[in-house]
């Protein structure tokens, strides 16, 4: 049985893997978010709510004790909130990470230049790289919300493929990393649906 630990939790990609991780696993988890009131439906005995800030290192690591993976879907101060998660991880000796991106930070996306837009996400890429944690950085396609899953993978120095993807296959995508020990690890994967 895995305790998946998800920072984010009231995240459109977060809500789908919610779904998924009660429907196709035993996992255990752990919802952390800054305000609990705006999860809906969470009656079951798998799931633990915790309300706290990312950057808050104690909440945090107060989360993260006996978790089996930590799943992040932030928005926000990405290098920040990478830094925090990388330090909690290695004190709670937590090692497993899987860490929502953005497609275009090595400039892979064929006939597109990001620039300093993508700054942070580069930034927050190169602190989970540079970490001993296992790792996998995903770098999804512009989001749609079809009903759908649907999805390729590029690795990092590969040209990225397509323009979208759906929310639910990026969550697919999720719970079979955290279900499948060492699939991908340390690995940065582009996510898009196939043209």
């Amino acid at each position: 049985m895995n305790n998946v630990l998800i920072l984010g939790a009231n995240g459109g990609i977060a809500r789908y893997a919610i779904d998924l991780f009660l429907k196709e696993t035993d996992a255990q988890l752990t919802l952390y978010l800054r305000n609990a009131s705006r999860l809906r439906n969470m009656d079951s005995d798998r799931v633990r709510v915790m309300e706290g800030d990312v950057l808050d290192m104690e909440t945090l690591k107060e989360a993260m004790i006996g978790q089996d993976v930590v799943y992040a879907n932030l928005a926000g101060d990405l290098e920040k909130y990478a830094r925090t998660i990388v330090e909690a991880m290695e004190v709670t000796s937590v090692k497993r990470l899987i860490f929502i991106n953005s497609m275009g930070i090595y400039d892979e996306v064929p006939g597109e230049k990001y620039g300093s837009i993508l700054d942070a996400y580069r930034k927050s890429a190169a602190i989970v790289e540079s970490s001993n944690l296992d790792y996998t950085i995903l770098r999804p396609a512009w989001f749609t919300n079809k009903d759908e899953v649907d999805y390729e993978t590029t690795q990092k120095g590969e040209p990225f493929k397509g323009h979208e993807v759906s929310r639910k296959s990026v969550a697919a995508l999720v719970v079979k990393l955290a279900v499948t020990p060492g699939l991908e690890v340390r690995h940065s994967l582009g996510v898009n649906k196939p043209e």
